[in-house]
């Protein structure tokens, strides 16, 4: 086991950490994920994988503040063998049971303290809570040739590192990843430089845990340079990966598309990496992308249409993200029809073609699934998250037009960015913004199990 450090604790400046305070809450959809007890502000990771024995060792030190008086800390975490636990520099108790992290020692609201967990072990995933065919079990998975990879929406952070894992808690991170002499490793964040074997990354806007990412494997590297000079970095599997490339490579022709409706990519880089999977995930400013996602001729550019899925929500999802499950409607709508909008425009389809298609796809997911604002938790992401508030957004663009639409769009991102929203907060932005009550029109769009007939929004005052 490591030797402990010192009781003495050095002094820490949370402020430095203050862009990552969050205002957590319980997450009613899969409450048995994270708390709503304490607010990560940073996670800084120092891990090692060693592909041989296919064990991960971590360092883990989080700033946390409290947000209530307690007489333990509890954090979601896989079960790895505990090598030392300390706060603010003394040994506590600590023990996993059951996917959690119990550190037996008080801690008092808005005190914040300096918890560090030493561990190791072979990484374990958990169960998938949805029926798609495109998934995965969630978290850090093992590869045949020893490598890494993870996707963890709705959560599965906890498999590699002690996490609050819940969608309100945003914090900054640190992360440095030391994989043997050929391998390379790949985290979400700003490239922060690379020591002999050692991979470090930076993220100094906030992070959901959902949205961090981490892979090893035999990558190479291409980087390349998006809108307005933005570093993009793309990680592939030379070989297995070439026919992805062209994809790859239509990545700042993707961002600038979307920076001309939306605004600014609102982080300092970007990038993509190729793994093992048979779907895409948003993680934050480097893009996880299955390479067996369909891409058939039946269904032409599904990869690259994917892609720029996953862009989408760069804005729409990470730097504006849900306060809870309930409305991952919220992520999911804007980044389908901002795709379909891609669709239509570059296969120059109509617009009746893309009314039709909206509602009747409604029609059949709402019957099936049920409405999108009201989530099966065993059907995590399925297809009415997607297609039904999409079609919402569809009658509020048909309502306002193209230039208040796409103003309205761009406010949203870069009005509430790097923080949590909800349904209410959305409503009241978009009266607030058009001049017009679409409260009904939204509820219905979300709540209704059958598809809304026409609701014609009243203006306001």
């Amino acid at each position: 086991a490591s030797t402990p450090p010192s009781p003495t604790a050095p002094a820490v400046d949370y402020a430095a950490w203050q862009a990552g305070r969050s205002t957590p809450v319980a997450d009613p959809v899969y409450p048995a994920r994270g708390t709503d007890a304490l607010d990560v502000l940073h996670y800084d990771l120092a891990l090692e994988w060693a592909p041989s024995t296919t064990t991960l060792t971590g360092t883990a030190t989080l700033r946390i503040r409290p947000v209530k008086d307690a007489p333990s800390l509890v954090l979601d975490f896989m079960p790895y063998q505990l090598d030392s636990v300390t706060l603010d520099g003394a040994t506590v108790p600590g023990a996993v049971a059951k996917e959690k992290l119990t550190v037996s020692a008080p801690v008092v609201a808005d005190e914040p303290v300096t918890l560090v967990v030493t561990y190791h072990g072979r990484p374990k995933t958990t169960p998938m809570p949805s029926h798609r065919k495109d998934t995965e079990a969630l978290g850090l998975t093992v590869t045949k040739e020893g490598g890494l990879w993870t996707m963890q929406e709705p959560f599965g952070a906890f498999t590699w590192y002690p996490a609050n894992d819940q969608p309100s808690d945003e914090a900054l991170y640190d992360i440095r990843v030391t994989v043997p002499a050929g391998w390379s490793a790949i985290a979400g964040g700003t490239p922060a430089g690379q020591s002999g074997t050692t991979f470090s990354y930076r993220s100094t806007d906030p992070v959901a845990t959902y949205l961090t990412t981490l892979a090893v494997g035999k990558y190479q590297k291409l980087t390349a340079a998006g809108p307005r000079g933005v570093p993009l970095t793309y990680w592939y599997r030379k070989g297995a990966d070439d026919k992805l490339l062209p994809y790859l490579k239509k990545s700042p022709q993707y961002l600038a598309w979307l920076e001309k409706k939306f605004g600014p990519y609102p982080f300092p880089s970007g990038g993509v990496v190729v793994v093992d999977s048979a779907s895409g995930m948003e993680t934050q400013q480097m893009i996880t992308m299955g390479r067996k996602i369909e891409n058939t001729t039946a269904r032409r550019d599904r990869w690259g249409s994917d892609l720029l899925h996953e862009y989408a929500h760069q804005w729409f999802g990470n730097s504006v993200t849900p306060t809870t499950w309930t409305d991952l409607w919220l992520n999911e709508g804007w980044a389908k029809y901002i795709q379909d909008l891609y669709t239509k425009e570059t296969l120059k389809l109509s617009e009746a073609s893309l009314d039709r298609y909206l509602r009747e796809g409604d029609a059949v997911l709402r019957k099936k699934l049920g409405p999108p604002g009201r989530p099966d938790p065993k059907r995590f992401a399925e297809g009415n998250v997607y297609l039904c508030p999409a079609a919402m957004l569809r009658e509020i663009h048909r309502t306002v037009g193209d230039a208040a639409f796409f103003a309205l769009a761009r406010a949203w991102v870069q009005e509430q960015r790097n923080t949590p929203q909800d349904r209410a907060s959305f409503i009241a932005f978009v009266n607030k913004q058009t001049g017009r009550d679409f409260t009904a029109l939204i509820n219905a769009w979300l709540d209704s199990p059958t598809t809304p007939k026409k609701i014609t929004p009243k203006k306001i005052g």
